[in-house]
This record gives structure tokens, sequence and C-alpha cells, in this order.
């Protein structure tokens, strides 16, 4: 005969309110453990040698992989955390540039800041009198930039800025033009500063001195390119103009050093000789009648406005003193002479455009 089995001991109510107890208290303390652990990884300071540190977000980088990078880097921990941190702001791209945060920034504060959109702007600068192979070849330099017009011909790259046809020299206005690095690329600049000099010349062309000489704002802005080469003194530069002006009126040629230079090209080598100014090319304006086909340079604001507000007076001739300045004249006689005190004794070659 089988031995009776004791029956079951029912749970008392007070059993099951300490089992209640520890299971709440479980949660409770798991919970705790994970805010504990999620509000160290939002506000971790973020690690880093320099001060501000750069982030660096590339075309198609997802706020993910960025922070996996930070975390890999040693700028930060727990990047798991804040990528569902991300998830949960509902933002899945980020704007490319360069973000600067400085070190031990909180980190829910690095990644509210890296979803702004707010990068680092940079500025590259234009300068006034560059051909443009200089201002090309400064843009090459520019590591921050993404390059996308670098392999490119000049004639592809002015197609590719929406211009087909167009000579680029002069085109594009001296300046200082801030970009987003990463983000914005080498066309993305040039087209801003295409428009700004449109915008320049349109304006001088519009507003310019009655009876000049020019058939086009094409023209004023080929004037204001050699204004622009002639001279580095800024008071000059509407005698300069007026000197030309002057002389495209009286059908004389313009004979300046700048676009004999020009027409050079590469072959150059920094001294100008009287082979030279006889060198048969359609910008030595020795041997052409009026202006050269383009211009020579990238005139400045300043060198636009003088070609469109050429200096009154009488003088046709101008010669270099030596100082950056020019000695101005209205008849050759006087010309020779100031070229006698100023040129010839210093160097047997010179010569200053204009010359007669």
């Amino acid at each position: 005969m089988e031995p009776l089995s004791a029956p079951p001991v029912p749970a008392t109510p007070s059993r099951l309110r300490r089992l209640l107890v520890f299971v709440v208290v479980a949660v409770l303390l798991a919970a705790l453990a994970g805010g504990v652990l999620v509000w160290r990884a939002l506000y971790q300071p973020i690690v880093a040698d320099n001060d501000p540190l750069l982030i660096v977000v590339k075309p198609g980088d997802v706020p993910g992989s960025v922070l996996q990078r930070l975390e890999r880097e040693g700028h930060l921990s727990h990047s798991r955390i804040l990528r569902l941190w991300v998830r949960l702001q509902d933002r899945s791209r980020l704007h490319a540039g360069e973000y600067e945060v400085a070190a031990g920034t909180h980190a829910i504060d690095v990644v509210a800041h890296l979803m702004s959109g707010r990068t680092v702007q940079r500025g590259f600068t234009i300068i006034e009198g560059w051909s443009f192979r200089q201002l090309r070849a400064a843009l090459a330099r520019e590591a921050r930039l993404r390059h996308e017009g670098s392999e490119l011909t000049d004639t592809a790259l002015m197609a590719k800025l929406g211009h087909p046809g167009l000579h680029p020299e002069g085109r594009f206005a001296p300046d200082t033009y801030f970009f987003a690095p990463q983000a914005d690329s080498d066309l993305d600049l040039l087209g801003r500063a295409f428009s700004e000099q449109e915008r320049r010349l349109a304006a001088a062309w519009g507003n310019r001195a009655e009876g000049l000489p020019y058939r086009s704002a094409d023209e004023l802005l080929i004037m204001a390119s050699i204004v622009e080469k002639e001279t580095g003194q800024a008071q000059e530069r509407p005698a300069i103009a007026g000197v030309f002006v002057r002389r495209l009126q009286k059908g004389m040629r313009l004979q300046t050093d700048p676009t004999v230079i020009y027409g050079l090209g590469e072959s150059y080598r920094g001294n100008i000789t009287r082979a030279h100014l006889l060198a048969p090319t359609p910008y030595n304006t020795y041997t052409i009648d009026g202006l050269p086909p383009t211009p020579i340079a990238m005139p400045g604001r300043a060198a636009i406005e003088a070609a469109a507000h050429p200096a009154p007076g009488n003088a046709l001739y101008f010669v270099g003193r030596g100082d950056g300045s020019h000695q101005f004249s209205a008849t050759l006689d006087e010309h020779n002479a100031a070229v006698r005190e100023y040129q010839l004794r210093r160097r047997a070659d010179y010569h200053s455009a204009p010359a007669r």
C-alpha cells in the first residue's frame, strides 16, 4: 500500500507579498541601473587631446557611423546607447562638414550639435589680379573642399558651371568666400564667385560714365583687368583707366606690358624684353589695336569701378617710378623725360606701357 503524499501547503498572503516586493525591487533596481547607464552615456564628457575637437562628417555619413568612429578613437564610450538616443529623435541623416566641440562637452550636447547642421565655415580668398590659372591652382591646394572640377579643362569646367563657350578669365570676383569643409566643392565656390562678378559687372555697366569706348560690359571687364594689373595703388586706378580710355578714343594702341605678359603665358620668365613686345599674340597691345580679346586677370570691385568711371584729364602716358606709383604725362616728350628719370638709369631694356 502506497504512502499518502502530503497535500501542498498553500501560499500565504505574507509570502505572496514578499515575492511581489522582491520582483518590484528587482525591476526597480534594474531600471535604476539602466537609467544610470543611460545617464552616464548621455552626459559623459567628450575626451579630446586638442580643444576644440574637430569632428568630420563626410557626405553619406549617418549618426551611428560617426558615433562608432568617435568611440573607436577614444573620445566617448557607450556609443550604442547614443545611437539609440538618435533613433528616438527620429534623425537619420547628418549635414556633411566639420563640427567643432569643446573638450568636456556632454555627449548629448555633441549629438545635438551634430544634428543641428551648424558646421564650421572656412574661408577661401580669391586675390585681386589673380589669373584663372592661379585661381585653379589655389583651389587644388585647398584640401578641405571637395574637388569636382580639378580634372576638368577650362572649357569643360565653364560648361559644368552652366556657361559653355565663355572664357573664364576675369569672371570670378575677388573676395573671401566661406564654405563648409567636406560639404562644399570647388565648383560650388566658383559658381558663387562667378555670380558675384556678374552682379558687380552689371551694376557697373548700368551706372557707367557717358561716352566710354566700350561696346559691351565684357569690354568694361577687360579694361578693369588691365587696370588691376597695371597698379597696386588704389588711388591710381581711375587715373590709369583714364589714360587707357583716352588712348582708345584717339585710336592709339594701349601698349601695356601686362597684356604682353599674359599673352606669353608660361613662357614668360619674369623679365620682359623688346622681343616680347614684338611677339605676335592676340594679347600684345603693342601690335594690336583696341582691347585684347578677353580679360587678363580677375579684377576687383575698385578696378571695375575705375573702368566704369575713369578720371578725367589729358594724360596719355605713364611710367612707373619704381615705388609702385606712376608718373603721368600728357605728351610724348614729357613721357620720354619721365622714362629717362625713373627707368632708363635703372635698367637699360626696361619698357613701361604705354610708351608712345
